[in-house]
């Protein structure tokens, strides 16, 4: 069963110092976000990546997205990106819209499913935030679930659906967001939207072109 570690203030470096050490060990971590609570590992760390695809039952086609906590790291996981994705992130982050962009060749191909393209999000919820900056480097972001379950909003869930094969939850209560993130796909000067949630097409009708 998961180690659960309840997050507060009083003892929040030992928990974030804990929880990189495990990820920088090459582990998952299920922790909250802003929408649900996601799986946190090493994306450069390929027997990480792949313990997460275990874990969820994942094809592994299907890509994984990352997490950042600043503009400047998700530009190292892009390759040229277009203008249209600094207008979004300027906008939307940090916020629940995940951005697909062109992956920058360090992102292994297993990360992108093999597309050359990249997911990215910079998450409000100062927990995954400052998980990250305590990593020192992007995590991956994907839901903390299994395959074609729902989503979870809390560790008790979280423990309930994949608690068997996941090494430590960061539980922080239940989170915010009842959606998970709207993706949008950067293409020349217009976007796509891949998924719909909480950031609404009226939002991003500008940007549909």
């Amino acid at each position: 069963m998961s180690e659960i570690l309840k997050v507060d203030g009083e003892r929040m470096e030992f928990v974030l110092e804990y929880a990189v050490r495990t990820i920088l060990a090459g582990k998952v971590v299920a922790f909250p976000t802003d929408t649900f609570y996601g799986l946190g590992a090493d994306p450069f760390n390929l027997a990480a990546v792949s313990e997460i695809f275990r874990i969820k039952r994942r094809s592994y086609d299907r890509p994984l997205p990352l997490l950042v906590a600043s503009l400047d790291q998700a530009l190292d996981l892009t390759s040229d990106p277009p203008r249209l994705f600094f207008k979004l992130a300027e906008r939307f982050w940090p916020g629940p819209l995940t951005i697909v962009v062109p992956a920058s060749r360090q992102i292994p191909l297993k990360v992108t499913g093999n597309t050359g393209r990249v997911a990215l999000r910079w998450p409000k919820a100062p927990l995954a935030v400052a998980l990250i900056a305590a990593a020192a480097r992007p995590l991956t972001g994907t839901s903390a679930n299994l395959t074609e379950h729902p989503a979870c909003s809390t560790a008790s869930e979280v423990e309930a659906q994949i608690g068997d094969t996941l090494p430590l939850i960061l539980d922080g209560g239940t989170t915010a967001g009842d959606m998970a993130s709207t993706i949008v796909e950067v293409v020349g000067d217009r976007i796509r939207i891949l998924r719909p949630g909480p950031v609404a097409e009226s939002q991003l009708q500008e940007f549909l072109g």
